[in-house]
């Protein structure tokens, strides 16, 4: 298969890796991924880029550092610049003038910190980002405030942090029409999380897909690497019935 090619560059003030596929697209479609507290984006990973190659698609990977990608402001990240302003002030204009890619044709995936922040911002702007992957993600977050994090700084109590959870943010009349979850059973730390949201969203009625079946040792990259085929195939299949849904 022709390989395409990973670049870093500045968007914005901020690094944002970049994937662009060797088979080129009138109407182009891409991938905002978001990362993990650990900071490893999907640059030059051979398991997604193959993936991304496969379908045609655009990766972006911008840098959020441990923001947990959130509208509270993390002086790690920017001291006046929240890391949603810059997704939707920045980013994304960035990409639709500079790639030619917009909404619907952006899907939204993250990893662990990215999972639960690709899920908010896909519950805050469903109509941008219909297309929605959370992969083992750190929805009950605020469990760790109070431990020496960043989030100590954007929350003064667990509880002011579990009121902007993504199943906080769930609006029964305004959401993705196309998520899908996936956690290791293994994972300890946040296959609980992932549970209570996908009973929630089934208790309101919204449409969703999950894995919480497939097991490969838990919150780690032998994990996130073996569902990519089916995260990178779901994200594909769905933007473009949301591209035919336009038309």
């Amino acid at each position: 298969m022709p390989a395409g090619t990973w670049s870093q560059c500045e968007i914005g003030g901020k690094r944002v890796d970049i994937y662009q596929p060797s088979q080129g697209e009138e109407s182009p479609r891409g991938v905002l991924h978001l990362h993990g507290h650990g900071l490893t984006t999907l640059f030059e990973n051979p398991v997604y880029t193959a993936e991304l190659e496969r379908h045609g698609l655009w990766c972006f990977c911008p840098h959020g550092e441990r923001s947990w990608w959130g509208k509270r402001i993390c002086v790690e990240f920017d001291p006046e610049m929240s890391p949603v302003s810059y997704l939707m002030e920045r980013l994304l204009p960035a990409l639709k003038e500079n790639y030619g890619l917009t909404a619907p044709a952006i899907g939204l995936t993250g990893i662990s910190m990215g999972g639960q922040g690709a899920l908010r911002l896909a519950y805050w702007y469903p109509r941008i980002f219909p297309v929605v992957v959370g992969i083992a993600p750190a929805v009950d977050y605020y469990q760790w405030v109070g431990k020496g994090l960043s989030l100590d700084e954007m929350y003064s109590t667990a509880e002011s942090a579990r009121q902007e959870s993504a199943t906080l943010e769930l609006h029964p009349l305004n959401w993705p029409r196309n998520q899908y979850i996936l956690c290791d059973p293994s994972d300890l730390e946040w296959i609980e999380s992932s549970e209570r949201l996908i009973s929630k969203l089934r208790s309101m009625g919204i449409p969703y897909e999950s894995d919480l079946t497939t097991s490969q040792g838990g919150h780690c990259w032998d994990y996130f690497n073996r569902v990519a085929p089916q995260v990178i195939r779901y994200v594909a299949e769905k933007l473009e019935e949301e591209g035919l849904r336009v038309i």
